[in-house]
């Protein structure tokens, strides 16, 4: 098993006050329900990635898609033993003037076992109107040894049997993975994420309500664009 010693190594560890202190703006990197949704204000956002990380459904949640009794699965990320391992996902620049309050909502939001990061962000594909080098970024993952971890030795059939059971104050447990999915192949085709897209297979195979979630979702696609500028979420 990865330790959390391993995790923290590659990770820079961002205190309450490092962020917000800075003037500047910062970036915020989403690579689970932020990819297709940010439910705060930026002012642009960017696709692309992070190194050295894998992003497993390794982390329970008992409120957003589940509850205490019957929690849902959520992801977080772990250490990659290759250091070139993507992980795909969404980032966005917050102004100077919305940074403490986007940070305040974030780590209220992410309460549940997660801790704010800094890593480096590579933006992709090339833009000739939005930045190209990469960027430090904020990012949030679950502690190894926060109560909701789930730990790693599960079977992804065992994840998809709790998943097909959870729902929470954001619905049901299996949408999230669906939606996660599906904005993978929208925004990246052609990439793999096999941890992801097999638990997708699971799920599908399994779940009575799969043939609904089929249907292409109007509202994600409007909502799942590669790059824009001056957007509030």
């Amino acid at each position: 098993m990865i330790s959390e010693t391993t995790v923290h190594s590659s990770l820079g560890g961002l205190g309450k006050e490092g962020a917000e202190d800075n003037p500047e703006d910062i970036w915020i990197f989403g690579y689970g329900s932020l990819v297709w949704k940010a439910d705060f204000p930026f002012e642009e956002k960017r696709t692309g990635y992070i190194k050295g990380f894998l992003r497993r459904f390794f982390q329970n949640s008992i409120d957003h898609r589940g509850t205490q009794e019957r929690p849902g699965r959520v992801v977080t990320l772990i250490h990659s033993e290759d250091p070139e391992s993507k992980v795909w996902g969404m980032g966005y620049r917050i102004g100077a003037k919305d940074k403490l309050h986007v940070l305040n909502h974030l780590d209220h939001r992410e309460k549940n076992g997660y801790e704010r990061h800094s890593v480096k962000f590579y933006p992709y594909p090339h833009s000739t109107e939005q930045l190209n080098d990469p960027q430090p970024i904020l990012l949030y993952v679950a502690t190894q040894d926060n109560p909701s971890f789930a730990g790693q030795s599960d079977t992804l059939d065992a994840i998809a049997t709790q998943i097909l059971a959870s729902i929470g104050q954001s619905g049901r447990n299996p949408e999230y993975v669906y939606k996660l999915a599906e904005a993978m192949r929208q925004l990246y085709p052609g990439e793999r994420d096999d941890h992801l897209f097999e638990l997708e297979k699971l799920l599908l195979k399994r779940d009575p309500l799969a043939a609904v979630h089929r249907k292409r979702d109007p509202a994600l696609e409007g909502d799942i664009n590669r790059s824009e500028l001056s957007k509030e979420g």
